[in-house]
This record gives structure tokens, C-alpha cells and sequence, in this order.
């Protein structure tokens, strides 16, 4: 039975080359999509999987509120990490963690790697995989180093028997290699390459006694649950914890609370303390999307075959007469379909492996489709079965329903129900590619909307350069230097990037205004010419002087701050920080940090005359100069300054337009799907539009030996279909507009939608339909009347 099956289908599909070419590609191209969003997906979820403890690990965030708004943090205070393991019931193990990136030495051989200050008990949580040394040892010293192995390799050529070996942190330290740990996976969001006790963070730095009180917020903390412990009792008392070590009056609540290892990639977002989405809202979106492309390729199929269905209800009829079952006949029609999908899946992975390269350069992964996976192969066989049947079924069901002496008299099967929904599923496709082309617009609309608003500072020509080595004691020199090239403007020091909230906190008291306990202030350490080097305005006052002693106890802010000041001018008003009185000498315009689709409203800003802890060096080359030779120039003024150091920097304008990349993804995305949606349906109307010419052509032949012009049949033959691309068009205006609402409601600095997106997107979809259709109406418009009417 199933050999006879299959001998028919093959028949039939290879009797009908043109459409069943049309149909496999469509499907494959529907497949292809699933595939890679699949893949996409796959990596997505898998983040931080790894870890066999996965569901007893959990991160420890903070809940502050200022101003009656709560906002999340990951950062906790420094000692809270010891006081939960030794507090809270159920914690087995804590961990406090703090990263950077440092120059590590081995004799000429230099790298810059990012790294992590741990507690000991972080090997443990994360079972970390040592190749060299000992998991419970290897942290024990206090000039312990662990590397990664590609770390290793980099520094020593190899990674094996490098333990014991010393090398240098920034050209200042030494640290004995004491573990070589496995490289960890692309999956991993708390990336490191290496690990050293935690203590020695607090040695490195001067006035570090804040970092032992819960004043200040600057660790990364996990913590490891005992077997079937009660979550919720424990994340109670975790919640209680930080209120229960301050020693001060605060009006300012510090919540720390648990948040599950497994949910931190996909669901990082907090409103008002609480999760509410992150990557797992971009994932869900994407897979919809994907099961929709595939939705729209197995139309095709039920089109073309339902359309069809007169060529083969003789066929069914005479089956009937002959004692086949209608289960039989739909087993039959099934196979057929099957067969079509399996060959659509074949193809697909050839696309799926060539299309591969280019989809992990937009979406920055390296994904791979192995066919040793089983995952991948249950996926892909479960693809292609469940287009083999969504694409079959309702024609397998429609073609067996035929009776036989209806058919065998040669009654009109082609009219009624299926006609309508035909037509219906052609409406469907067209109004989801239509829907992808508007969203596709708005989506790159409010990116470029975003980029082009007035940040308050020139952002165009400011080079971002990370502070190393003695490039804070030879400032004054570098400057000279850089300044001396005569391609440079001005150099500066901070500590804290434009685009960063950065530092900040509350418990400032100022004159005038009302209550200030809860407002939350943003501190910025800069030196004396950063508001010239940035483009930051001075409104009112001067700025600092190059003698920090002078301005110790003298500040400079935003107008924001000046504002909540109270009436009149804020200069020569003094602001109460740890009780230490500021004086307030200039005030500069307001500028845009943190969340770039903000409102606008930044908070206040306080900068410091104070540089000695800065990690930002700001250098604006002038407009008129060369970027490739000002580069060239202030690399090497580096070089003779700060030799061991490698020249590592970014424009300002860069990282501004790295902050969209969700964004972008969703808008190529977004194009991409619109451009696939619209090529799948434009072949399904270009194979309908071929049949209905087929069966039309006795009736243009008569037409065409009337009189009937070129031009009069091909507008006979297009007006149905472009009467049902129109319906589309007028359902996927009300349903994109509503999408792209929703979406645009995430964003309070957001484009308005104007009327002609709907407009554009609206010619382009009619234009591409009436192009597809007519191609296959001048065909049949332009041919010889006596071949379609010589057996008349």
C-alpha cells in the first residue's frame, strides 16, 4: 500500500514539474526561516545552561526607591555576600565578585583580558572545570591567579603545565598561576578569563573602607541554595538582610532579593522591582514570526493543490468507482504531500548551510546546524512533518470529499467553498507580508529618530580611550602632546563614560528646594577640562581649576540639579554630601545618559574636581583633522607615555549607536521576513495566476479573435487577484498600526507614524502582486488564439 503511495505521488508531482517546483521552493524558503530563527532561539534559551547547579544558583540584585520609583540594580553592597551565608538559613555558599579589565604580562608578551575578583566559595558555585590545580586550593593564596585556557595559550603559548608559573597584572603586581579552568561556553552571560581573590580588589585601591560597609553598592553577588530548601523563606529573609546592617537613618529603602541564574539572560528586565520581560519578550516575538513565514509557505501548497483539484477529479472519481476508501485517497493525497515537504527539508539545509555565515554576522553568535545533534534532527524531521501535514491535510480532505458522479458527469468542482477560501488564504499572506513591510519602516524610523535627537554634547568627534597603566599621572604631559599633534582639541579625564548612569546615590541635603533624602544624584570625577572636551555648556558660573586643591570642596551640575535648587540662581549655594559642604560654581546644560529612548528628563548630575580614579580618557579631534592620522598621532603619544599598554578605543558615536543593537536586529529582521513573506506569496500568485490563465485560455482565444486587446485581457486576468492583494492591504493597515503601537509603547521618546508609511508599503505590495500576475497575463495574453481554440 504505502510502496503504491508513493509510486502515485511521484508520479503526479513529477507529471507536475512547475508547480511542484514552485511548491518545494516556497516550503523551503518557509523551512529555511524556522530554521534559523530556530537555531537563533536555541542559543537563546540554552544562555547559562551549563551549570549543573543551575537551579540552586541565584543572583542577588537590589530594589532601591527614589522618588517614589523603584529601580533594580545588580550590584549589592560588598559584605553582603559573607553575612547571607552566614545568616540565612538554606544558603550553602556566597560569593561577592567585582570585574575588570587588566594588562597581564609574561615577559614581552602582553594582553588586556577582563576578569573577576572572586570570593572562594565562586568556583564551587559555578563547578567550575579545572584542567590545572585544585578547585578548593586555587584562590587560597592571596597572589593566586586562575586563567582560562585560551587565556593561558595567549600568555604562555600553552595551557598545559604553566601552574606556578608568575606573571603580571597592569605591570605593577605579581600573580602565580595556582588553575587552568576550561574555556567556558559562548552560552555563558558572566564571562571572565581571569580569577583572583576578591581581597586583592580592595588592596589595589586607595579609601577602600567603603567597600566593608553597606553604604555603597558596587558587588556582583551569588548564592547557592541547599537542596529542597523553600525558596520563598529564604528570598524573605535575603529581603530583610540590607535593612538590617544599616547603622543610619535612611529614607532611601535597599532591598536585596533572589533572581534564578536561569531567568538572567532572558528575563532581566524590572519595573517597579518586579520582572516584567527582557530577551525572552525578542525570543517569543521571533518564534511567532518564524511559525508565521511557515504558515504563509504551506498556503502555497493548500492553494495550488485545492486550485487544481479539476485536473485531478477525474482521477478521484474513477478511484471511487473502483472501491477506494476516502481514507485511502486522503492516506494517498497525504503522501503526495509529504514527499513535497521532505524534498522542501532537503533543500532547506543546504540553504540553512549556506545562509548560515551570513545570519550569525547579523545576529553576532556562532551557530551551527549539526546533524549529529539529535535535537537538530528531531527539529527538523518535526518541521517537515508538520508542513507535510498542515500543507496536505485540508486539500487531502477536500479532494477525497468528491463525489463520483458528480465528477464523472463533469460537474464544476472548482466553485464554491474552496474558491473562498482560496481566496481568503491569498488575503492572509498578502496582509502579513504587508504588515512586516510597515513594521520593517517603523522599526528603522525610530532607531534613526533615537540617533538624531540632541544628546547635549559632541558626541561626533569624541574618542573614547580606557585608561591603563600611568595615564592618570602622565595626564598633563599626554594632553600636552595629543594637543601638540594639531589634530587634536582638547583631553580629559573621568570616570565614568558619557553614555553611563555611572556613580550615584542619595542622602544630599542642598538650600532651598523640597525634601532631598530620596533624590537621586549621579557623580561624576572629572578633570578641570572635560566640559570643554565633552561639549558640555557652561550656563552660569566657571568651571574648575587646574589645582584640585583649590576646588576640594567646590562642585559643578546640571541644570536639572540648579532647578530643584529652588528660585533664583543655584551658584553660591552650598550641597551637604556625607558631611561635607560643596559649593556650587557652575552649572552646565543637561545631558542625555542611561536609557536613550528616555523621555529626556536626565536626573541630576554632580561633578567633582577629582580624577585620580578615572577610566575614561576623552580626546576631541578636531572636525578639520584626519581620523586615520589623528589616531596614528595620539597612539603614539601613548606609546612613549604608557609603553606596556595596549591603545585601546572607541568613538563616542559608536557606543552611542551600539545601545540600538536589539533594535537593529529587530529592524533587519524585520526586512527580512517582510522581503521572504512577500517572495512566498508572490509564488503562490504567480502559480495560481498561471493555472487560472491555463484554464482561462479558450476563453481568451475567443476573446482574442473578437477583438479584445492586449491590454483588456491582461486586466481581465489581474483584477481578481488585485482585488484580493487591496482587502489585504486594507486589513494589514489597522493590525500593523496596532502592532507597531504596542511596540512603540516600550519607548518614551518615540516617532510618530505617519500616513505614508501605510502609503509606501502599500504601492509596494500592489506593485510587486500586479508585476507577479501580469507576467503570467501578457503570457497568455500574447498567445496565438488558434492553439487554444484548434480542438474546438
Amino acid at each position: 500500500m504505502i510502496k503504491n503511495y508513493l509510486k502515485i505521488a511521484w508520479r503526479n508531482l513529477w507529471k507536475n514539474k512547475g508547480y511542484s517546483a514552485l511548491n518545494i521552493f516556497g516550503l523551503a524558503i518557509g523551512i529555511t526561516c524556522a530554521c534559523l530563527i530556530l537555531l537563533w532561539v536555541e542559543d537563546e534559551v540554552n544562555y547559562d545552561s551549563d551549570f549543573p547547579k543551575q537551579d540552586l544558583v541565584y543572583y542577588v540584585p537590589t530594589n532601591q526607591t527614589f522618588e517614589g520609583e523603584v529601580y533594580t540594580y545588580n550590584v549589592t553592597p560588598g559584605p553582603l555576600a559573607k553575612d547571607l551565608k552566614e545568616e540565612v538559613p538554606g544558603i550553602a555558599k556566597s560569593a561577592a565578585t567585582f570585574g575588570e579589565e587588566l594588562l597581564l604580562t609574561n615577559g614581552e608578551t602582553g594582553i588586556n583580558r577582563f576578569g573577576r575578583y572572586v570570593q572562594p566559595d565562586f568556583l564551587e558555585i559555578f563547578s567550575l572545570n579545572f584542567l590545572e590545580g585544585e578547585l578548593k586550593t586555587a584562590l587560597s593564596r592571596p597572589d593566586g591567579i586562575v586563567l582560562t585556557q585560551k587565556t593561558a595559550i595567549a600568555l604562555f603559548g600553552t595551557d598545559k603545565n604553566v601552574l606556578n608559573k608568575v606573571l603580571q597584572l597592569n605591570n605593577e603586581f605579581s600573580f602565580t598561576v595556582t588553575g587552568i579552568i576550561q574555556d567556558l561556553p559562548s552560552t555563558i552571560t558572566y564571562k571572565f578569563d581571569w580569577l583572583i581573590p576578591f581581597q586583592r580588589f580592595q588592596l589595589g585601591q586607595e579609601n577602600m573602607a567603603w567597600a566593608e560597609q553597606y553604604g555603597g553598592n558596587f558587588a556582583d553577588t551569588f548564592v547557592e541554595l541547599t537542596p529542597n530548601t523553600d525558596f520563598k523563606t529564604v528570598d524573605a529573609k535575603v529581603r530583610k538582610m540590607i535593612a538590617s546592617k544599616i547603622e543610619y537613618d535612611t529614607e532611601v529603602p535597599n532591598e536585596a532579593f533572589l533572581h534564578s541564574i536561569k531567568n538572567w539572560h532572558l528575563r532581566s528586565e524590572f519595573k517597579e522591582g518586579k520582572i516584567v520581560g527582557g530577551k525572552i519578550t525578542l525570543v517569543k516575538s521571533l518564534a511567532f514570526i518564524a511559525m508565521i513565514i511557515l504558515v504563509i509557505a504551506c498556503i502555497n501548497f493548500m492553494n495550488l493543490s485545492t486550485a487544481r483539484s479539476g485536473k485531478r477529479a477525474n482521477e478521484v472519481g474513477v478511484r471511487k468507482v473502483l472501491g477506494s476508501s476516502k481514507k485511502g485517497l486522503v492516506g494517498q493525497f497525504l503522501t503526495e504531500s509529504m514527499i513535497l515537504s521532505a524534498m522542501s527539508a532537503i533543500l532547506s539545509v543546504v540553504l540553512v548551510v549556506l545562509l548560515l555565515p551570513s545570519f550569525n554576522t547579523l545576529v553576532e553568535k556562532q551557530i551551527e546546524l549539526s546533524l549529529s545533534e539529535p535535537i537538530h534532527v528531531l527539529s527538523l524531521l518535526g518541521i517537515t512533518l508538520i508542513c507535510g501535514l498542515l500543507a496536505g491535510w485540508y486539500p487531502a480532505l477536500y479532494l477525497s470529499s468528491f463525489r463520483p458522479a458528480h465528477v464523472l458527469k463533469g460537474v464544476d468542482k472548482n466553485k464554491g467553498s474552496a474558491t473562498i477560501i482560496r481566496k481568503g488564504l491569498v488575503v492572509a499572506q498578502f496582509a502579513v507580508s504587508i504588515v512586516f513591510i510597515i513594521s520593517s519602516v517603523i522599526i528603522y524610523q525610530q532607531i534613526q529618530h533615537v540617533r538624531a535627537r540632541d544628546v547635549g554634547y559632541d558626541k561626533g568627534n569624541l574618542l573614547n580611550v580606557s585608561v591603563t597603566g600611568n595615564m592618570i599621572d602622565k595626564y598633563l604631559p599626554i594632553k600636552q602632546d595629543m594637543i601638540a599633534t594639531g589634530t587634536v582639541k582638547d583631553v580629559a579625564l573621568t570616570n565614568t563614560n558619557m553614555l553611563s548612569s555611572g556613580n550615584n546615590g542619595p542622602g544630599l541635603t542642598w538650600q532651598g528646594g523640597q525634601d532631598t533624602e530620596d533624590v537621586l544624584v549621579r557623580f561624576r570625577y572629572v578633570s578641570p577640562n572635560y566640559f570643554d572636551t565633552v561639549g558640555l555648556n557652561l550656563l552660569e558660573g566657571h568651571g574648575f581649576n587646574s589645582d584640585n586643591a583649590v576646588d576640594s570642596t567646590n562642585v559643578i551640575i546640571t541644570q536639572s540639579f540648579a532647578k530643584m535648587m529652588g528660585d533664583g540662581s543655584a551658584l553660591g549655594k552650598t550641597i551637604t554630601r556625607s558631611n561635607t559642604e560643596y559649593n556650587v560654581i557652575g552649572i552646565v546644560n543637561d545631558y542625555l545618559y542611561g536609557d536613550m529612548y528616555g523621555n529626556g528628563k536626565t536626573g541630576p548630575v554632580m561633578f567633582f574636581n577629582y580624577s585620580n580614579f578615572a577610566n575614561t580618557m576623552y580626546v576631541n579631534i578636531k572636525p578639520k583633522s584626519s581620523r586615520k592620522d589623528a589616531l596614528a598621532a595620539i597612539k603614539n603619544v601613548l606609546k612613549k607615555y604608557n609603553p606596556a599598554f595596549p591603545f585601546e578605543y572607541r568613538f563616542e558615536n559608536d557606543l552611542f549607536n551600539s545601545r540600538f543593537r536589539n533594535e537593529e536586529l529587530v529592524g533587519e529582521l524585520a526586512k527580512i521576513f517582510a522581503f521572504l513573506a512577500i517572495i512566498i506569496s508572490c509564488l503562490g500568485l504567480f502559480g495560481l495566476a498561471a493555472y487560472t490563465a491555463e484554464q482561462r485560455k479558450k476563453e481568451i482565444g475567443v476573446r482574442k479573435v473578437l477583438g479584445s486587446s492586449v491590454s483588456g485581457i491582461v486586466r481581465l486576468l489581474s483584477k481578481d487577484f488585485m482585488r484580493l492583494v487591496l482587502i489585504a492591504l486594507f486589513i494589514a493597515i489597522p493590525l500593523a498600526w496596532w502592532f507597531m503601537n504596542k511596540w512603540l509603547e516600550s519607548f518614551a521618546y518615540k516617532v510618530t507614524i505617519d500616513l505614508w508609511v501605510f502609503a509606501i508599503a502599500g504601492i509596494v505590495a500592489v506593485s510587486i502582486a500586479l508585476f507577479t500576475v501580469s507576467f503570467q497575463a501578457v503570457k497568455a495574453a500574447i498567445a496565438n488564439p488558434v492553439k487554444s481554440l484548434r480542438t474546438e
